[in-house]
């Protein structure tokens, strides 16, 4: 596993646990760091600040695109999953969309189903279709 790799799923880690709790990634992040000597890539860092700077934005992008699924009803692994991959194909700029995809495809065949490899695929395909148009 490459270290970007590595970094993206430290990132998918504290996403989910901040979903769960309900608390910000940014600050658990921070409390991992400043408590525990927590080491943290700097791309790991830029996702979870991305991520939680752009949330309103891509949770809407979400909602919208994602037919058949409820914010709250999605599993919680594949929101973060789609939170994390959205950043990536529409912020960040020093990663290739497909990668971002490639990376999010894999993490979910990893850490969920095939299915929702297959869900997650269907709605970033449709994000990158759209992205010329969007305002972000």
């Amino acid at each position: 596993m490459s270290a970007r790799s590595k970094a993206r799923k430290a990132a998918l880690d504290l996403l989910y646990e901040s979903d769960i709790r309900k608390s910000s990634a940014s600050d658990l992040l921070s409390k991992r760091i400043t408590e525990l000597d927590y080491v943290v890539r700097d791309f790991t860092k830029e996702l979870v600040d991305g991520v939680e700077n752009h949330r309103r934005k891509i949770d809407e992008l979400i909602t919208t695109y994602s037919q058949g699924w409820d914010m709250d009803r999605m599993p919680v692994i594949d929101r973060n999953i789609l939170r994390l991959a959205m950043y990536e194909v529409l912020w960040s700029i020093d990663v290739p969309q497909a990668v971002a995809i490639d990376e999010a495809l894999e993490l979910a065949q990893t850490l969920s189903t095939e299915e929702s490899s297959k869900y997650i695929n269907g709605v970033l395909s449709k994000i990158v279709e759209i992205k010329p148009d969007l305002v972000l």
